[in-house]
């Protein structure tokens, strides 16, 4: 995942209890987003046969990647969020440690730059997708009208 890092100092000013806060609200979000894309993942069964007409090919194989790598990466950023979350304890430890607490706070900022372009990257791809899911399925439904007449 490429980021653009900036210079925001915001994370300073951040608690332990605030970053563990943010932590705790990241990994809900991801593991909702999880499930989410389980659901795609059966959505797309259910109407394989529809998505992979030709009329819709070329977009649903450049969606279905997207969804592939997004899945990927959902899982790569609980882990490192995990992982940030597991070293909070530099942070109320009570033992000063100037180096490693700017390190935390660097990566808290990391992560915030990186969990907001996800979130960006996947509703964008969400949208796609249930656009696409609609179309499949307003063909699907004017067919079946047409062919009952």
């Amino acid at each position: 995942m490429k980021t653009i890092h900036t210079n925001a100092k915001h994370t300073e000013w951040l608690s332990a209890d605030d970053m563990h806060d943010s932590s705790k609200k990241w990994l809900s979000e991801l593991e909702f987003c999880k499930k989410e894309q389980l659901f795609f993942e059966d959505l797309i069964r259910s109407y394989t046969l529809q998505i992979l007409n030709n009329n819709h090919f070329e977009e649903s194989k450049r969606l279905i990647d997207k969804l592939t790598i997004i899945v990927k990466q959902t899982q790569t950023l609980i882990n490192a969020v995990k992982s940030h979350e597991k070293e909070l304890s530099i942070m109320v430890d009570g033992i000063d440690q100037i180096e490693e607490e700017n390190a935390y706070r660097k990566e808290h900022r990391n992560l915030i730059e990186l969990i907001g372009e996800f979130k960006k990257r996947y509703q964008n791809i969400k949208t796609k997708l249930f656009n696409l899911i609609k179309k499949v399925m307003k063909e699907r439904k004017q067919k079946h009208l047409i062919d009952k007449k």
